[in-house]
């Protein structure tokens, strides 16, 4: 009986674990004038390199298509 015991506090514990990121984005995203996630900027307002790449390939996929 006591193997039985330790392993459900073994899994308690395990799943406290698992699931308090998701209790401190509910308590987080619950208060007011609060952004879960911080400042975030909007999407496509910052320059990357991989939105470059990728804009770069779709002109070229583009360019090819059209030539067809």
């Amino acid at each position: 009986m006591g193997g039985v015991i330790e392993l459900f506090i073994v899994m308690l514990l395990i799943a406290a674990a698992a699931f308090a990121p998701l209790g401190f984005f509910i308590y987080k995203y619950t208060q007011k004038n609060v952004k879960p996630f911080g400042e975030t900027e909007p999407h496509g307002d910052s320059p990357s390199f991989v939105n470059d790449l990728a804009e770069s390939a779709i002109h070229f996929f583009k360019s090819r298509v059209a030539k067809k």
